[in-house]
């Protein structure tokens, strides 16, 4: 099925996904002047006020890169919303949402029909986040238009099973777009993905070590440091399960190997977290495909080099089908 607009002028298929705190203009029009979806989630522009403010300059920076580029337009960009009650600001961030257009709107922690119909009154496009197909069917139901399967070994929030089963149940069933997330940050797995039968590869901590991400240096150099063996997966810190780096958690002063259970009734995203070690900002989430970046360097350079390594793999996969046919 071809890519409905504006995913048709994707570089890559590639959907930067939203990163609490981390995520802001400069990261998400770098992203779409590159090639790729760039997105943030709206609790990052605070106080509320200040989203209008982000909406604008994205819009009418990316407005510019394309009349300077008619011919390599930017990316269309995202906004994630956490539907989710201690989201206080959620309508308030989604009428300004309607006011700028946002041509896709990704919703997470909760799929709401109301929110996917307004949506679609502008025009908008909806990608909901799930970790199982029950969820992946309540969603569709309630009128989300792709879907995001979050995998084992994602960063942040992320589930429990294998991308090979998740995509599998989804696509009996599904042919609407799909995001695949988890663990993918080289050319080679993006290309896999869409092997799986994803639209898009759903990619995170890799653009947490680039130049124009809002984290601190410390957390860039630890997602180019780190490796799969550094991930902990824990519920403490919001609630919710979800994967962090082990170093963040040890100067925090925890035990990794042993942190106790949070009470899922407790779930706060709005503030990071219930922990005094708040989530995102001290204890630092990350997928487990860290072990591909290995440097700290703007997001073009990164694209270029995703790009040619995807490129690569498409070349080889190629090759070996020759083979097997000779």
């Amino acid at each position: 099925m071809p890519l409905p607009a504006p995913f048709d002028r994707l570089r890559l298929p590639v959907i930067g996904s939203p990163l609490f705190i981390i995520s802001g203009p400069d990261l998400v029009i770098a992203q779409c002047k590159a090639g790729i979806v760039g997105s943030f989630p709206s609790l990052n522009a605070r106080p509320s006020g200040v989203l209008d403010e982000w909406l604008h300059r994205i819009t009418e920076e990316l407005a510019a890169h394309n009349r300077d580029n008619p011919d390599r337009p930017a990316a269309p960009f995202a906004v994630n919303q956490i539907v989710h009650k201690s989201n206080n600001r959620l309508e308030e961030d989604m009428e300004v949402c309607a006011k700028w257009q946002v041509p896709l709107v990704i919703t997470s922690l909760g799929a709401r029909e109301d929110i996917n119909q307004a949506v679609h009154r502008w025009g908008g496009i909806v990608l909901h986040d799930v970790i199982n197909d029950r969820f992946a069917r309540k969603a569709v139901e309630k009128g989300a238009d792709g879907l995001i399967p979050v995998a084992a070994g994602a960063g942040g929030h992320a589930g429990v099973l294998s991308p090979f089963a998740l995509m599998q149940e989804i696509r009996q069933w599904f042919d609407g777009l799909v995001a695949l997330s988890g663990a993918i940050a080289c050319g080679r797995s993006i290309l896999a993905a869409q092997a799986m039968g994803a639209d898009f590869a759903y990619i995170g901590s890799p653009w947490i070590a680039t130049r124009e991400a809002n984290a601190v240096q410390g957390y860039k150099e630890a997602i180019a440091a780190g490796r799969s063996e550094d991930i902990v997966y824990s519920n403490l810190f919001t609630g919710v399960h979800g994967n962090y780096l082990r170093p963040s958690i040890l100067a925090a002063g925890m035990d990794p190997d042993n942190l106790p259970q949070s009470d899922p009734t407790a779930m706060n995203f709005g503030s990071g977290g219930n922990t005094e070690a708040k989530a995102w900002k001290d204890i630092w989430g990350s997928g487990q495909g860290i072990a591909a970046v290995d440097e700290i360097e703007p997001v073009a350079l990164r694209v270029d080099r995703l790009e040619a390594q995807y490129n690569e793999a498409r070349r080889e996969l190629a090759a070996k089908a020759r083979m097997q046919c000779v």
